[in-house]
């Protein structure tokens, strides 16, 4: 299994606690990022790929016109929509038209995810997102008319203002509209963002709680929690995903886009302003690369195989180098193991950070 990731990193505005690689107000860029985007694909002529993800930012912000030269693009180098076992754009639900939708649709897009975070529009506001809950219920309803089944929607718990009652609510509000996959986050904020600046973090306590009633609601409802954040309805497991989970090679196109070939990780430039500079000087847009070896790649390859609540299925050659490691975590009833199954436990499952941190370099002697 092999995937190619799209990257485009163009918002209308900057949510308060993204701290990812996109940037707002710079429209004007699109149409020679998109130039861009071709010249980077054409190093790559005989690359075929299983999934497609275009993501972001915000893809949807594209023009209908801008969107057509993306799926020319996907065509000529890697053979179009069609081509793929899955294809998967981001959206956000103010920028999303019934047009669009069409356009993707018959272009051949398998799979949509909407970007809705929270069911209350004033914690929407004050997140900085730019819809309501009215867009994305008129945006949700468009991609069902537009022939779209295969609709993941995102939901973050711990929002500053949320109460952990009217989170479930949102929660069996979305369930009551029957997407085939549903991604649960739980607020991280990170260093540099709005929400650290004003000291805003998410409340431990209740966001585990938020967390576990999701599991039980969505459990309920017929959702089985493959990922630590993800519910997907049978048979609707996001592929593209699972590769990155199941340390499977990948190739990213645009700014900010990492790459796995070959047991080498890549990553481009973050800069649009240096990548559309690289690309059009003919430079690689890679800014660094590193190749694991040793504990450390198994060590990668377990850590991502745990995300999937199934686990991993551990070689005996990572049972020995991670005895002592694994022994530990099962004594403090983060993981389990049976025979060579390795997972994490219901504990481990929102403790997972501290469970990954075994997995991670440097390593004692």
């Amino acid at each position: 299994m092999s995937g190619l990731y799209i990257h485009i990193p163009f918002c209308r505005q900057k949510c308060r606690y993204c701290d990812f690689p996109s940037f707002a107000a710079q429209e004007e860029m699109i149409d020679a990022y998109l130039a861009a985007l071709q010249q980077e694909a054409a190093l790559y002529p005989n690359a075929q790929f299983n999934t497609l993800y275009i993501g972001g930012g915000t893809p949807s912000l594209l023009t209908e016109k801008q969107l057509s030269y993306l799926l020319d693009i996907i065509t000529w180098r890697f053979g179009g929509l069609s081509s793929f076992e899955e294809c998967t754009m981001e959206a956000n639900p103010e920028s999303l038209t019934a047009e669009k939708l069409n356009l993707l649709k018959d272009a051949g897009l398998s799979r949509l995810s909407l970007g809705l975070q929270s069911f209350n529009d004033a914690v929407l506001k004050k997140i900085g997102r730019i819809h309501q809950v009215s867009t994305f219920l008129k945006a949700y309803e468009q991609a069902r008319k537009a022939g779209f089944e295969n609709i993941n929607v995102d939901l973050i718990g711990g929002l500053p203002g949320e109460t952990e009652e009217d989170f479930i609510k949102g929660v069996e509000k979305l369930v009551a509209l029957d997407p085939m996959h549903i991604s649960v986050y739980g607020l991280q904020v990170e260093e540099g963002t709005p929400f650290a600046k004003d000291g805003i973090s998410a409340d431990e306590d209740v966001l585990r709680r938020e967390l576990e009633k999701v599991h039980e609601v969505l459990g309920h409802a017929g959702y089985q929690h493959y990922e630590i954040s993800n519910y997907a309805r049978p048979g609707h497991e996001s592929k593209h995903n699972m590769n990155y989970w199941q340390n499977g090679s990948y190739l990213g196109l645009g700014s900010a886009a990492a790459s796995y070939l070959n047991g080498e990780r890549r990553y481009n430039v973050l800069d649009v302003k240096e990548y559309l500079r690289r690309m059009e000087f003919g430079l690689s847009p890679v800014e660094s690369a590193e190749s694991l070896t040793g504990k450390a790649k198994e060590g990668e390859r377990i850590m991502l195989g745990l995300r999937m609540l199934g686990g991993i299925k551990l070689s005996e050659e990572q049972s020995q180098m991670f005895a002592s490691e694994i022994e530990e975590l099962c004594a403090r009833g983060l993981v389990s193991r049976q025979g060579d199954l390795l997972k994490l436990t219901f504990e481990g499952m929102f403790l997972a950070n501290q469970a990954f941190m075994a997995f991670v370099g440097p390593f004692d002697a």
